[in-house]
């Protein structure tokens, strides 16, 4: 995040997972013969933020009205390397003054699609339940993070500041602030990722990288999900972005304070309602894809879906969560004794995955088992047999 603490209610260019789940790593929630696609789970994030939000509303009153950004996102930007860049240890990218955005992530050189940009630790963790006040809870673990953590914590920008508070003497309402404002998910926990929270947001095709929370490791992995060139911003999503430009604008104006002007909120009106109605219908394709569960559709339906998505989200430029969604193929495929497609679809969904997630992740290495026995999937033979097809049918 960009802007200093001094600066009250600041409207900030970044997230606030708080608020809204990002939709670029999406898990699915599986039960028993269920392909259901949702985000990820936030009841965590949804109580934790519940709780924050009474006792913030409780300790204090109004909120203040954010300021809008409306500046066009250049696909390459110039920078300074006189400004106050800060350089990532893997040599991927700079943080650098952005103009309409504060700060944000520039690649110094060419970024290979899948390739690992950033893993980061969190400068601390919110566990799940609390008994104090929020600022109370977050100023206490500020002050146990470290000091580089600490300065990189306090440094990110954030909104929604209440009013009738002055920074300067109310620095634990502050810390909270920039918690509501950067905060995301770290398993049943809530965390904050300075480094991270520097990406800014871009809709539908418009953003380059994704990032996921890594239990066993604990860490936050960022990848890239398309190729990005030297110069160009690195981008990710702060919300679920099928939907239209209206209704994207409007919840990260309420949420984030900003009016996004990426690449695909600027096109021209009527390229903007050709995007609208393939967003729309990716979306609503999914929710005919989730009727395969109340066995409403057959498996060929199903699959005939998820070959649609794919060719509309091909269309678009919408790249994030093809490793779930050919997951989810090899489910149906599975789910109907369909070796050869369970095997192909797995086979696909093991390169989407190492896209977004990595070679190394568990979704990687579970497809990876599937593959090799399509048989050894849970959902084999729960379903009648039908002959599937494989994704060389899209």
């Amino acid at each position: 995040m960009s802007a200093t603490p001094r600066r009250r209610g600041k409207a900030k260019y970044e997230k606030n997972d708080l608020l809204d789940p990002p939709a670029k790593v999406v898990t699915a929630v599986r039960r028993r013969g269920n392909v259901l696609r949702l985000g990820r789970t936030w009841v965590l994030i949804a109580s934790v933020l519940t709780l924050f939000a009474v006792l913030f509303y409780y300790n204090s009153v109004s909120r203040g009205s954010p300021n809008t950004w409306s500046k066009n996102e250049p696909t390459q930007l110039t920078y300074d390397r006189g400004s106050e860049d800060v350089r990532d240890d893997t040599d991927a990218f700079i943080v650098a003054d952005i103009p309409g955005k504060g700060k944000g992530m520039i690649a110094i050189r060419d970024i290979e699609q899948g390739e690992r940009i950033l893993t980061e630790e969190p400068a601390f963790l919110v566990p799940s339940q609390v008994s104090e006040s929020p600022s109370a809870v977050i100023a206490k673990l500020l002050r146990e993070a470290s000091p580089k953590d600490r300065e990189a914590v306090l440094n990110l920008s954030y909104v929604h500041f209440p009013e009738n508070l002055d920074p300067e003497t109310h620095p634990d309402e502050v810390a909270l602030a920039i918690f509501q404002t950067n905060a995301i998910a770290a398993g049943k926990r809530v965390g904050i990722f300075p480094r991270s929270a520097r990406m800014n947001h871009g809709c539908s095709s418009a953003f380059n990288a994704v990032y996921t929370w890594r239990d066993k490791e604990e860490v936050l992995v960022v990848h890239a999900l398309k190729k990005i060139n030297k110069g160009e911003e690195i981008l990710t999503t702060y919300t679920n972005s099928k939907k239209p430009r209206a209704e994207r604008r409007a919840f990260l104006e309420k949420k984030y304070g900003f009016t996004c002007m990426c690449q695909v909120c600027s096109l021209p009106d009527s390229e903007s309602h050709v995007s609208d109605r393939r967003l729309m219908d990716i979306s609503s394709s999914y929710d005919r894809l989730a009727t395969w569960d109340q066995r409403m559709i057959s498996g060929v339906e199903a699959i005939d879906t998820i070959r649609l998505i794919w060719s509309i989200e091909d269309e678009e430029g919408y790249w994030s969560e093809r490793g779930q969604l050919a997951a989810d193929a090899a489910w149906v495929a599975a789910a109907h004794s369909d070796a050869v497609a369970t095997s192909e679809w797995a086979e696909l969904a093991i390169e989407w995955y190492a896209y977004e997630l990595g070679y190394d992740s568990d979704q990687v290495r579970d497809m990876d088992r599937i593959a090799i026995d399509p048989r050894s999937h849970p959902e084999w033979g729960t379903r009648e047999v039908q002959r599937i097809g494989g994704p060389g049918r899209r």
